[in-house]
């Protein structure tokens, strides 16, 4: 048996990723209905959005203490949305906490390298909730 049958029938939905010209995994996910773009990154706590992209996804920012750091750039200031709804091609979960914090960094980065923009990063938080599996051969995420 495949190992994408395998994991099909143990419940898991098998997502396409694209590779960028930075190397990253990049996938299209909703967030409360609205496509965005984003990077996965499994050294990142939480599943994170830009400050560019409130608006996008129509979320409702509060301040936060939680300071974020990554990508060379340390301290920065976030907001928090809480309890949206995530979906990755069918695969779909509910009361999401959101960090927001500015990802011009990170975009100028990957402008910078010919790649993509990002409205965000999938994190930790969302790869654990769906017991996540990354096949990097097959460039595919399977989720559950």
């Amino acid at each position: 048996m495949s190992f994408k049958k395998l994991l099909k029938e143990k419940g898991y939905k098998r997502i396409k990723l694209n590779i960028t010209k930075t190397n990253h995994l990049e996938v299209v996910a909703k967030i409360n209905n609205i496509e965005g773009n984003f990077i996965l990154d499994t050294g990142a706590s939480s599943t994170c959005v830009g400050m560019e992209a409130i608006e996008h996804f129509q979320l409702l920012a509060e301040d936060s203490d939680i300071k974020a750091a990554g990508a060379g750039a340390t301290n920065m200031l976030t907001q928090i949305a809480q309890k949206n709804k995530i979906e990755i091609k069918g695969w779909k979960k509910k009361k999401v906490d959101l960090v927001l914090f500015d990802l011009r960094h990170v975009n100028e980065a990957l402008l910078n390298h010919e790649a993509e923009k990002v409205h965000g990063i999938i994190g930790a938080d969302i790869l654990r909730k769906g017991k996540a599996i990354i096949d990097y051969k097959n460039k595919s995420l399977y989720l559950k």
